[in-house]
């Protein structure tokens, strides 16, 4: 898979303005991403507003700052193709960058303003909703750990 989201945004702009093109690109994506497991496809990893079934997980990778590692999957092969896009954006990212993250400019930097359906760019932005949750509940429990557990902030598991 393509390594970095500037990665992906350099190679659509060498598609240029062919939608075809850019569409089978974001299925190759889709194509490339490992497997989600079945107990990781449950209703609890669902993100709702979707037309297609979507599933997001994430767990904390250790370290200073704690980071985001984010796996996917959707039953849809055009929105498991933006479920690997918005991997690339986020995966290995800490909450704070997540959550300050510019994802309107990576949107239209791909062109994906003007190119999806109704359908699909809300479940799109359910989808970037559903990241920022997250983040915004890690970057809660990383203060707390950095606190040493007295911060005052609720603290809530993964």
């Amino acid at each position: 898979m393509t390594a970095t989201i500037d990665d992906l945004i350099d190679d659509l702009e060498l598609l240029g303005d062919d939608w075809e093109e850019r569409y089978g690109y974001i299925i190759g994506l889709a194509r490339q991403m490992p497997a989600m497991s079945e107990l990781d496809r449950m209703d609890d990893n669902k993100v709702h507003g979707c037309q297609s079934q979507v599933w997001l997980t994430a767990k904390t990778v250790a370290g200073i700052p704690p980071r985001l590692e984010f796996r996917g999957d959707s039953d849809g092969i055009i929105t498991k193709g933006l479920v690997a896009i918005l991997l690339l954006a986020f995966s290995g990212k800490t909450p704070r960058e997540i959550l300050n993250y510019d994802v309107e400019d990576m949107f239209r930097r791909i062109g994906l303003d003007r190119h999806l359906s109704p359908a699909r760019s809300n479940g799109l932005h359910s989808m970037v909703k559903r990241v920022r949750s997250i983040a915004a509940n890690a970057e809660g429990l990383c203060a707390a750990a950095e606190h040493g557990g007295d911060c005052g902030m609720p603290c809530q598991p993964h």
